[in-house]
């Protein structure tokens, strides 16, 4: 199993999302890894670390999520992986509910989050995001 953290989903991936035209609710699953201290592409000096850069990026995105109709349904720290290996752990996984598929792709490419995400990017060594769906 190839496992490759990324920070943004393709044009093809935000595509297939947008084109998804259920209108069940979807969970992401997000696994993120934090880097040491923030490091901003605009060359910005910063004494933040990865982890409260992300947070600044957090806050304003949850408010956007909330009032798109989704909600936070869990974040933590990740403290082990007791079945299965991995090589380097992620630090924290998070629980969000979006009202359908396109809905998440309409706000992760939205001009308004784009703005927020110069903290996401600064506070991110990486993410894996695993869209579910009720059975």
């Amino acid at each position: 199993m190839i496992v490759e953290n990324q920070l943004y989903p393709s044009s093809e991936t935000i595509a297939s999302l947008l084109a998804d035209v259920s209108d069940k609710r979807i969970v992401m699953l997000n696994l993120l890894k934090f880097r040491a201290r923030a490091a901003y592409d605009d060359g910005r000096k910063s004494d933040l670390t990865g982890r409260e850069a992300y947070w600044i990026y957090a806050d304003a995105m949850q408010k956007i999520i909330v009032r798109e109709g989704g909600r936070l349904l869990f974040s933590g720290d990740i403290l082990s992986v007791p079945i299965g290996k991995v090589e380097d752990i992620w630090d924290m996984a998070a629980l969000i509910e979006y009202p359908s598929a396109a809905a998440f792709a309409r706000i992760a490419s939205s001009v308004e989050v784009s703005e927020i995400a110069v903290h996401r990017a600064a506070g991110l060594a990486g993410q894996l995001l695993i869209r579910t769906r009720s059975a």
